[in-house]
């Protein structure tokens, strides 16, 4: 969710950029100005998917937000006063794939989210685990690091793709200046260009989020106990994929299987399994 989110707005921030801004006669063609421009609206890019994260997930999957009291929300309630945070929202949503996520802009403005198959087919032990996985995550400040590492990535992507549009435009054109990519090729190859080096930049993300997830894992042993968290996962090795959901997207989940690709943001199940026994 939060990776589309963010694709989205540097999609619309390079329209922007290529569009409407040539349309007021402005044109970043200097360096200095350009990487400046591209930072700011790179990291604000993402500061935005960040802050809207909560949101978004509520309305993206209908979340149902448990009442306090509720024995979920109760013992989320629990493990989060444990690891020295605020209490986050707790909701449901309705899907019998198992999964759970933790999302929102700070510690203190945060939501975990079950799916009503990971409730239906896990012993109290094992959600009590998983939860306490999530908890981990808004502990560990995930959200608000992963925000910023994209942020990064995005002014780097959409400053070189810039950078190398104007140097073939400028290698395309004559003498006389004639020739050239010409306004609308000039987008076109900056909108490709970026998509290229958006998914080059994605690979250190990825990985970063994978050493998140192992992090998270310990987090969850220390919180409930690691037979417990690896438990938990075993029981998802025997989870087969729902629906027609390609591999791509069974990579960003919990039930990622046994080989992960480059951009992977879930190590594999037996692979954090192993560690979880060998602690």
């Amino acid at each position: 969710m939060f990776f589309l989110t963010n694709l989205l707005v540097v999609i619309t921030v390079s329209l922007i950029l290529n569009i409407v801004l040539p349309m007021f006669g402005i044109r970043l063609q200097n360096t200095t100005g350009l990487a400046i421009f591209c930072g700011i609206f790179g990291i604000s890019g993402a500061m935005i998917s960040l802050f809207i994260s909560r949101w978004a997930a509520k309305r993206a999957y209908n979340i149902e937000i448990l009442p306090e009291g509720d024995p979920l929300q109760r013992m989320v309630a629990r493990l989060a006063r444990e690891a020295g945070i605020p209490v986050p929202e707790v909701g449901v949503y309705h899907s019998p794939e198992p999964n759970a996520f933790a999302t929102g802009p700070s510690k203190s403005s945060s939501l975990v989210a079950f799916s009503t198959g990971l409730l239906d087919q896990m012993r109290d032990a094992e959600v009590e685990a998983v939860a306490a996985h999530e908890v981990s995550h808004v502990a560990n400040g995930d959200m608000v690091t992963m925000a910023l590492l994209t942020g990064v990535a995005n002014a780097f992507v959409m400053f070189f793709a810039r950078i190398v549009a104007i140097g073939i435009d400028s290698f395309l054109s004559g003498d006389d200046d004639e020739g050239g990519l010409g306004f609308f090729g000039y987008i076109i190859v900056v909108m490709v260009l970026e998509s290229v080096f958006m998914m080059l930049a994605y690979i250190p993300i990825a990985a970063f989020s994978r050493w998140r997830e192992y992090r998270a894992d310990e987090g969850a042993a220390r919180l409930t106990s690691n037979r417990s968290m690896a438990n938990a996962l075993a029981s998802l090795k025997n989870v087969r994929p729902y629906g027609r959901e390609s591999a791509a997207m069974a990579l960003q989940k919990i039930s990622s299987p046994k080989r992960v690709s480059l951009w992977a943001t879930h190590p594999s199940l037996d692979d954090r399994i192993a560690r979880l026994n060998a602690m």
